[in-house]
């Protein structure tokens, strides 16, 4: 077979000789756009499945953001851990969590009906203190980096979970990551991580006085 077509040309190269051939070029580019869209598709609903996913959870609410959407939010039990998420309808909400503070309170008391029992009472005795202690301490909006913080790894990233008081007796639980010249930098999404790390976050806070501590009755889970 010669390698030339009757116009002089290659026959790959040329539009007209090679036209319905396996040598064809636009129908090459035609079944790579297909099968590349037929995989961006695949990827965009196995990413809307995984956010949708919900486990065993207790849930708080219903609360509303400043733009007036209502939404509530979930303590739930996933692979992997524990996720603090909110939730507008059936639809997971891709930012930090911000509830009240009885709310959160409320959810690590209710969180032995959905976690491990190692996992609700590491959260409940973040929450409590020892006897003669203060019952509960002021609270308000923190002060400018404080906040209580459970610190990690995220590859080669220092990054902490953080409790943050914010002013109307709300909180918001949040991941931070430090990048190397850009400095700590929040990470709006649904924090889930282990049960443990929730505990470090919730103690330290407390510790510091940016929480209400809750005598060891209060808290505690029914096991």
């Amino acid at each position: 077979m010669s390698l030339f077509c009757r116009h002089s040309r290659f026959l790959a190269d040329c539009p007209i000789c090679s036209k319905g051939t396996v040598l064809d070029q636009s129908r090459r580019l035609a079944r790579r756009a297909s099968s590349g869209g037929g995989s961006s598709r695949r990827s965009a609903a196995e990413k809307k499945a995984a956010g949708a996913f919900s486990g065993p959870h207790v849930s708080t609410g219903p609360l509303e953001d400043p733009d007036g959407v209502r939404y509530t939010v979930r303590l739930e039990r996933v692979p992997g851990g524990v996720r603090l998420a909110e939730w507008s309808g059936s639809r997971l909400r891709a930012r930090a969590p911000v509830l009240r503070l009885d709310d959160l309170t409320t959810l690590v008391a209710e969180a032995h009906g959905v976690l491990a029992a190692r996992d609700a009472q590491a959260l409940a005795g973040a929450l409590r203190t020892g006897p003669g202690e203060e019952r509960s301490r002021p609270v308000g909006p923190a002060p400018a980096g404080n906040a209580g913080v459970s610190r990690g790894r995220a590859g080669d990233f220092r990054e902490e979970l953080r409790v943050e008081p914010l002013d109307g007796r709300r909180v918001r639980v949040a991941r931070w990551v430090l990048r190397p010249g850009a400095g700590w930098e929040l990470q709006d999404a649904p924090p889930m991580l282990p049960a443990k790390r929730y505990a470090e976050a919730l103690a330290d806070a407390v510790g510091k006085g940016l929480l209400p501590a809750a005598s060891d009755g209060a808290a505690a889970p029914r096991l």
